[in-house]
Protein backbone atom coordinates (compact mmCIF):
# COMPACT_ATOMS: atom_id res chain seq x y z
CA UNK A 1 0.00 0.00 0.00
CA UNK A 2 2.99 2.28 0.35
CA UNK A 3 3.87 4.80 3.02
CA UNK A 4 1.07 6.85 4.57
CA UNK A 5 0.87 10.61 4.26
CA UNK A 6 -0.10 12.70 7.26
CA UNK A 7 -2.15 15.41 5.58
CA UNK A 8 -4.52 17.93 7.08
CA UNK A 9 -8.07 17.72 5.71
CA UNK A 10 -7.94 21.35 4.63
CA UNK A 11 -5.31 20.38 2.06
CA UNK A 12 -7.97 18.34 0.28
CA UNK A 13 -10.74 20.90 0.67
CA UNK A 14 -12.60 18.97 3.38
CA UNK A 15 -15.16 20.81 5.49
CA UNK A 16 -14.13 21.31 9.10
CA UNK A 17 -16.54 20.37 11.88
CA UNK A 18 -17.18 22.62 14.87
CA UNK A 19 -18.09 21.88 18.50
CA UNK A 20 -21.71 22.66 19.30
CA UNK A 21 -21.52 25.36 21.97
CA UNK A 22 -24.87 25.49 23.82
CA UNK A 23 -23.96 28.77 25.51
CA UNK A 24 -23.55 30.45 22.13
CA UNK A 25 -26.95 29.38 20.79
CA UNK A 26 -29.94 31.64 21.35
CA UNK A 27 -32.48 30.35 18.79
CA UNK A 28 -33.71 27.24 16.99
CA UNK A 29 -32.32 28.67 13.76
CA UNK A 30 -28.92 28.97 15.41
CA UNK A 31 -29.14 25.47 16.88
CA UNK A 32 -30.04 23.80 13.56
CA UNK A 33 -27.38 25.76 11.72
CA UNK A 34 -24.78 24.67 14.27
CA UNK A 35 -25.90 21.04 14.07
CA UNK A 36 -24.88 20.93 10.41
CA UNK A 37 -21.26 21.22 11.56
CA UNK A 38 -21.57 18.22 13.93
CA UNK A 39 -21.93 14.52 13.04
CA UNK A 40 -24.30 11.56 12.77
CA UNK A 41 -28.03 12.27 13.09
CA UNK A 42 -27.41 15.84 14.22
CA UNK A 43 -25.57 16.65 11.01
CA UNK A 44 -28.35 15.05 8.96
CA UNK A 45 -30.90 17.27 10.69
CA UNK A 46 -28.79 20.39 10.15
CA UNK A 47 -28.37 19.53 6.47
CA UNK A 48 -32.11 18.92 6.13
CA UNK A 49 -32.75 22.37 7.60
CA UNK A 50 -30.50 24.03 5.03
CA UNK A 51 -32.00 22.14 2.06
CA UNK A 52 -35.56 22.74 3.24
CA UNK A 53 -34.81 26.42 3.73
CA UNK A 54 -33.26 26.63 0.26
CA UNK A 55 -36.23 25.01 -1.46
CA UNK A 56 -38.89 27.17 0.17
CA UNK A 57 -36.86 30.34 -0.47
CA UNK A 58 -36.30 29.50 -4.15
CA UNK A 59 -38.87 31.67 -5.99
CA UNK A 60 -38.89 29.29 -8.96
CA UNK A 61 -39.43 26.15 -6.88
CA UNK A 62 -42.82 24.49 -6.43
CA UNK A 63 -42.73 22.34 -3.28
CA UNK A 64 -44.72 19.13 -2.89
CA UNK A 65 -45.31 17.93 0.67
CA UNK A 66 -46.10 14.23 1.06
CA UNK A 67 -47.55 12.93 4.32
CA UNK A 68 -48.02 9.48 5.79
CA UNK A 69 -48.22 8.05 9.28
CA UNK A 70 -50.57 9.19 12.03
CA UNK A 71 -49.20 12.73 12.07
CA UNK A 72 -52.49 14.49 12.82
CA UNK A 73 -53.34 12.14 15.69
CA UNK A 74 -49.80 12.91 16.88
CA UNK A 75 -50.80 16.62 16.91
CA UNK A 76 -48.62 17.67 13.99
CA UNK A 77 -51.58 19.00 11.97
CA UNK A 78 -50.98 22.64 12.89
CA UNK A 79 -47.44 22.31 11.51
CA UNK A 80 -48.90 21.23 8.15
CA UNK A 81 -51.41 24.09 8.04
CA UNK A 82 -48.73 26.59 9.10
CA UNK A 83 -46.47 25.48 6.25
CA UNK A 84 -49.37 26.03 3.85
CA UNK A 85 -50.29 29.39 5.42
CA UNK A 86 -46.71 30.67 5.04
CA UNK A 87 -46.42 29.60 1.40
CA UNK A 88 -43.83 26.91 2.10
CA UNK A 89 -45.65 24.27 0.03
CA UNK A 90 -47.67 24.49 -3.18
CA UNK A 91 -49.13 20.97 -3.23
CA UNK A 92 -49.98 18.28 -0.65
CA UNK A 93 -50.15 14.51 -1.23
CA UNK A 94 -51.34 12.53 1.77
CA UNK A 95 -52.86 9.37 3.11
CA UNK A 96 -56.60 9.65 3.61
CA UNK A 97 -56.41 8.60 7.25
CA UNK A 98 -54.07 11.48 8.10
CA UNK A 99 -56.43 14.00 6.52
CA UNK A 100 -59.50 12.40 8.14
CA UNK A 101 -57.99 12.56 11.64
CA UNK A 102 -56.96 16.13 10.89
CA UNK A 103 -60.58 16.88 10.01
CA UNK A 104 -61.56 15.59 13.44
CA UNK A 105 -59.26 18.16 15.02
CA UNK A 106 -60.37 20.91 12.62
CA UNK A 107 -64.01 20.63 13.71
CA UNK A 108 -63.12 20.95 17.38
CA UNK A 109 -62.83 17.32 18.45
CA UNK A 110 -60.16 16.04 20.83
CA UNK A 111 -57.61 13.23 20.85
CA UNK A 112 -56.59 11.69 24.16
CA UNK A 113 -53.54 10.04 25.64
CA UNK A 114 -54.01 6.30 26.08
CA UNK A 115 -53.71 5.05 29.64
CA UNK A 116 -51.93 1.66 29.69
CA UNK A 117 -54.37 0.31 32.30
CA UNK A 118 -57.10 0.23 29.62
CA UNK A 119 -57.07 -2.91 27.50
CA UNK A 120 -57.84 -2.83 23.79
CA UNK A 121 -61.01 -4.80 24.51
CA UNK A 122 -62.14 -2.07 26.90
CA UNK A 123 -61.21 0.60 24.37
CA UNK A 124 -63.36 -1.10 21.74
CA UNK A 125 -66.36 -1.28 24.09
CA UNK A 126 -66.04 2.42 24.90
CA UNK A 127 -65.60 3.52 21.29
CA UNK A 128 -61.94 4.49 21.62
CA UNK A 129 -59.69 3.74 18.65
CA UNK A 130 -56.01 3.37 19.63
CA UNK A 131 -53.07 4.53 17.54
CA UNK A 132 -50.03 3.44 19.58
CA UNK A 133 -50.22 5.75 22.63
CA UNK A 134 -53.08 8.01 21.51
CA UNK A 135 -56.86 7.62 21.16
CA UNK A 136 -59.29 8.78 18.48
CA UNK A 137 -62.91 8.74 19.61
CA UNK A 138 -65.22 6.85 17.26
CA UNK A 139 -67.72 9.64 17.92
CA UNK A 140 -65.18 12.06 16.42
CA UNK A 141 -65.15 10.08 13.19
CA UNK A 142 -68.94 9.94 13.16
CA UNK A 143 -68.98 13.74 13.28
CA UNK A 144 -66.45 13.85 10.46
CA UNK A 145 -68.93 11.77 8.44
CA UNK A 146 -71.55 14.43 9.17
CA UNK A 147 -69.22 17.12 7.79
CA UNK A 148 -68.49 15.00 4.71
CA UNK A 149 -72.22 14.38 4.23
CA UNK A 150 -73.00 18.10 4.46
CA UNK A 151 -70.30 18.78 1.88
CA UNK A 152 -71.60 16.08 -0.49
CA UNK A 153 -75.03 17.78 -0.54
CA UNK A 154 -73.39 20.74 -2.25
CA UNK A 155 -71.81 18.63 -5.02
CA UNK A 156 -73.69 17.64 -8.17
CA UNK A 157 -74.30 13.87 -7.70
CA UNK A 158 -73.56 13.31 -11.39
CA UNK A 159 -70.23 15.12 -11.29
CA UNK A 160 -67.16 12.85 -11.55
CA UNK A 161 -65.34 12.98 -8.22
CA UNK A 162 -61.65 13.09 -7.38
CA UNK A 163 -59.75 13.48 -4.13
CA UNK A 164 -58.63 16.95 -5.22
CA UNK A 165 -62.23 18.07 -5.71
CA UNK A 166 -63.45 16.52 -2.46
CA UNK A 167 -60.63 17.92 -0.30
CA UNK A 168 -61.15 21.36 -1.83
CA UNK A 169 -64.89 21.26 -1.06
CA UNK A 170 -64.24 19.99 2.48
CA UNK A 171 -61.81 22.87 2.93
CA UNK A 172 -64.55 25.23 1.79
CA UNK A 173 -66.91 23.75 4.40
CA UNK A 174 -64.29 24.29 7.12
CA UNK A 175 -63.67 27.87 5.98
CA UNK A 176 -67.39 28.69 5.88
CA UNK A 177 -68.57 26.91 9.03
CA UNK A 178 -65.69 26.37 11.49
CA UNK A 179 -63.39 28.82 13.25
CA UNK A 180 -60.40 26.61 14.02
CA UNK A 181 -57.28 25.97 11.96
CA UNK A 182 -57.11 22.97 9.67
CA UNK A 183 -55.07 21.45 6.86
CA UNK A 184 -57.89 21.46 4.32
CA UNK A 185 -59.07 24.90 5.42
CA UNK A 186 -55.60 26.38 4.87
CA UNK A 187 -55.24 24.54 1.56
CA UNK A 188 -58.61 25.88 0.35
CA UNK A 189 -57.80 29.47 1.35
CA UNK A 190 -54.31 29.32 -0.20
CA UNK A 191 -55.50 27.41 -3.31
CA UNK A 192 -53.11 24.54 -2.59
CA UNK A 193 -54.36 21.24 -4.10
CA UNK A 194 -54.55 18.23 -1.78
CA UNK A 195 -54.39 14.76 -3.35
CA UNK A 196 -55.18 11.46 -1.65
CA UNK A 197 -54.04 8.68 -4.03
CA UNK A 198 -55.44 5.80 -1.93
CA UNK A 199 -58.69 7.61 -1.17
CA UNK A 200 -60.78 4.54 -0.33
CA UNK A 201 -58.24 3.57 2.35
CA UNK A 202 -59.59 6.15 4.78
CA UNK A 203 -62.56 7.22 6.86
CA UNK A 204 -63.46 9.78 4.18
CA UNK A 205 -63.40 7.08 1.51
CA UNK A 206 -65.83 5.01 3.56
CA UNK A 207 -67.98 8.12 4.14
CA UNK A 208 -68.28 8.79 0.41
CA UNK A 209 -68.98 5.10 -0.23
CA UNK A 210 -71.82 5.02 2.31
CA UNK A 211 -73.13 8.32 0.89
CA UNK A 212 -73.46 6.66 -2.52
CA UNK A 213 -75.14 3.59 -1.05
CA UNK A 214 -77.47 5.76 1.03
CA UNK A 215 -78.95 7.19 -2.16
CA UNK A 216 -80.38 3.78 -3.09
CA UNK A 217 -80.91 2.06 0.27
CA UNK A 218 -84.67 2.72 0.42
CA UNK A 219 -85.08 1.33 -3.08
CA UNK A 220 -83.04 -1.74 -2.11
CA UNK A 221 -85.20 -2.34 0.98
CA UNK A 222 -88.33 -2.23 -1.17
CA UNK A 223 -86.86 -4.69 -3.66
CA UNK A 224 -85.69 -7.15 -0.99
CA UNK A 225 -88.64 -7.19 1.42
CA UNK A 226 -88.11 -10.83 2.28
CA UNK A 227 -84.33 -10.61 2.32
CA UNK A 228 -81.86 -10.05 5.12
CA UNK A 229 -79.81 -6.95 5.82
CA UNK A 230 -76.89 -8.76 4.19
CA UNK A 231 -78.95 -9.06 1.01
CA UNK A 232 -79.65 -5.32 1.17
CA UNK A 233 -75.95 -4.58 1.68
CA UNK A 234 -75.00 -6.72 -1.31
CA UNK A 235 -77.54 -4.83 -3.41
CA UNK A 236 -76.44 -1.34 -2.41
CA UNK A 237 -72.77 -2.37 -2.78
CA UNK A 238 -73.44 -2.12 -6.52
CA UNK A 239 -73.96 1.63 -6.20
CA UNK A 240 -70.64 3.44 -6.52
CA UNK A 241 -69.54 7.06 -6.31
CA UNK A 242 -68.47 8.42 -9.70
CA UNK A 243 -64.86 8.61 -8.53
CA UNK A 244 -62.08 8.76 -11.12
CA UNK A 245 -58.51 8.61 -9.71
CA UNK A 246 -57.07 9.54 -13.12
CA UNK A 247 -58.46 13.03 -12.63
CA UNK A 248 -56.05 13.33 -9.70
CA UNK A 249 -53.10 11.83 -11.58
CA UNK A 250 -53.46 14.07 -14.62
CA UNK A 251 -54.25 17.18 -12.57
CA UNK A 252 -51.12 16.58 -10.49
CA UNK A 253 -49.11 15.99 -13.65
CA UNK A 254 -50.25 19.36 -15.00
CA UNK A 255 -49.25 21.00 -11.73
CA UNK A 256 -45.80 19.40 -11.76
CA UNK A 257 -45.03 20.02 -15.44
CA UNK A 258 -45.96 23.70 -15.01
CA UNK A 259 -43.24 24.31 -12.41
CA UNK A 260 -39.85 25.79 -13.27
CA UNK A 261 -38.17 23.81 -10.49
CA UNK A 262 -39.41 21.13 -8.09
CA UNK A 263 -38.86 20.30 -4.44
CA UNK A 264 -40.30 17.49 -2.33
CA UNK A 265 -40.68 17.38 1.44
CA UNK A 266 -41.63 13.94 2.68
CA UNK A 267 -42.85 12.79 6.07
CA UNK A 268 -42.81 8.98 6.15
CA UNK A 269 -43.19 7.39 2.73
CA UNK A 270 -45.67 4.88 1.36
CA UNK A 271 -48.21 5.62 -1.36
CA UNK A 272 -48.07 9.45 -1.06
CA UNK A 273 -44.32 9.49 -1.64
CA UNK A 274 -44.34 7.06 -4.57
CA UNK A 275 -47.38 8.60 -6.25
CA UNK A 276 -45.95 12.10 -6.03
CA UNK A 277 -42.59 11.01 -7.47
CA UNK A 278 -43.90 9.02 -10.44
CA UNK A 279 -44.68 11.95 -12.74
CA UNK A 280 -41.18 11.85 -14.25
CA UNK A 281 -41.55 8.20 -15.35
CA UNK A 282 -45.19 8.91 -16.38
CA UNK A 283 -44.08 11.65 -18.77
CA UNK A 284 -41.10 9.62 -19.93
CA UNK A 285 -43.16 6.57 -20.93
CA UNK A 286 -45.74 8.88 -22.52
CA UNK A 287 -42.96 10.28 -24.70
CA UNK A 288 -41.79 6.81 -25.64
CA UNK A 289 -45.19 5.22 -26.28
CA UNK A 290 -47.15 8.18 -27.62
CA UNK A 291 -44.50 9.94 -29.69
CA UNK A 292 -44.27 13.04 -27.50
CA UNK A 293 -41.26 15.19 -26.67
CA UNK A 294 -42.05 16.63 -23.23
CA UNK A 295 -39.14 17.15 -20.85
CA UNK A 296 -39.72 14.74 -17.92
CA UNK A 297 -39.87 16.67 -14.63
CA UNK A 298 -37.29 15.86 -11.96
CA UNK A 299 -37.08 17.02 -8.33
CA UNK A 300 -34.16 19.40 -7.69
CA UNK A 301 -34.59 19.47 -3.91
CA UNK A 302 -35.67 16.77 -1.48
CA UNK A 303 -35.96 16.38 2.29
CA UNK A 304 -37.18 13.12 3.81
CA UNK A 305 -37.97 12.47 7.48
CA UNK A 306 -38.58 8.79 8.08
CA UNK A 307 -37.02 6.20 10.41
CA UNK A 308 -37.11 3.41 7.83
CA UNK A 309 -33.71 2.30 6.45
CA UNK A 310 -33.18 1.51 2.78
CA UNK A 311 -32.11 -2.11 3.30
CA UNK A 312 -35.66 -3.23 4.09
CA UNK A 313 -36.39 -2.64 0.43
CA UNK A 314 -39.53 -0.53 0.85
CA UNK A 315 -40.21 2.78 -0.86
CA UNK A 316 -40.46 4.54 2.51
CA UNK A 317 -36.75 3.90 3.09
CA UNK A 318 -35.61 4.42 -0.49
CA UNK A 319 -32.84 7.01 -0.79
CA UNK A 320 -32.96 9.92 -3.20
CA UNK A 321 -29.81 8.54 -4.76
CA UNK A 322 -31.71 5.38 -5.67
CA UNK A 323 -34.54 7.49 -7.08
CA UNK A 324 -32.11 9.04 -9.57
CA UNK A 325 -31.96 5.67 -11.33
CA UNK A 326 -35.73 5.87 -11.90
CA UNK A 327 -35.53 9.33 -13.45
CA UNK A 328 -37.27 11.02 -10.50
CA UNK A 329 -34.51 13.29 -9.20
CA UNK A 330 -31.79 15.58 -10.48
CA UNK A 331 -28.41 14.14 -9.53
CA UNK A 332 -26.14 16.07 -7.13
CA UNK A 333 -23.65 16.41 -9.99
CA UNK A 334 -26.31 18.37 -11.90
CA UNK A 335 -27.29 20.53 -8.93
CA UNK A 336 -29.69 18.32 -6.98
CA UNK A 337 -29.78 18.96 -3.22
CA UNK A 338 -31.13 16.30 -0.89
CA UNK A 339 -31.17 15.45 2.81
CA UNK A 340 -32.59 12.50 4.72
CA UNK A 341 -33.22 12.29 8.45
CA UNK A 342 -33.78 8.77 9.78
CA UNK A 343 -35.92 9.77 12.74
CA UNK A 344 -39.43 9.95 14.12
CA UNK A 345 -40.97 13.04 12.52
CA UNK A 346 -42.64 14.09 15.77
CA UNK A 347 -39.15 14.63 17.24
CA UNK A 348 -37.46 16.64 14.48
CA UNK A 349 -40.26 18.22 12.40
CA UNK A 350 -41.24 20.74 15.12
CA UNK A 351 -37.58 21.80 15.43
CA UNK A 352 -37.35 22.39 11.68
CA UNK A 353 -40.62 24.31 11.63
CA UNK A 354 -39.73 26.68 14.47
CA UNK A 355 -36.30 27.26 12.93
CA UNK A 356 -37.83 28.09 9.54
CA UNK A 357 -40.28 30.55 11.08
CA UNK A 358 -37.44 32.23 12.97
CA UNK A 359 -35.32 32.48 9.83
CA UNK A 360 -38.23 33.92 7.83
CA UNK A 361 -38.85 36.55 10.54
CA UNK A 362 -35.16 37.50 10.64
CA UNK A 363 -35.05 37.97 6.88
CA UNK A 364 -38.22 40.08 6.89
CA UNK A 365 -36.72 42.26 9.62
CA UNK A 366 -33.47 42.60 7.67
CA UNK A 367 -35.31 43.67 4.51
CA UNK A 368 -37.16 46.40 6.43
CA UNK A 369 -33.95 47.73 8.01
Amino acid sequence: MGAREFRDGAQDGLEALEPLDPEAITSFDGLLTAMRKTAFGGRRLGEAYEVLSAMIEDPDCSVVMTLSGAMTIAKMGKIVSTMIDHGMVQCVVSTGALIAHGLSESVGKTHYRHHPSMSDEELFRKGYNRVYDTLEMESNLNYVEHVVGQTMKRIDPNQPLSSELLTRELGRTLADEFDGAGILKSAYLKKVPVYIPAFTDSEMGLDVGTWAMGRVVDQARAQTKDGTDLDILRTINKSYPSFNPYQDLNSYTTHITSAKRLGIFTIGGGVPRNWSQQVGPYVEISNMRLGLKVRPPRFHYGVRICPEPDYWGGLSGCTYQEGISWGKFVSPEEGGRFAEVLSDATVVWPLLMVGLLERMKLKRTARKA
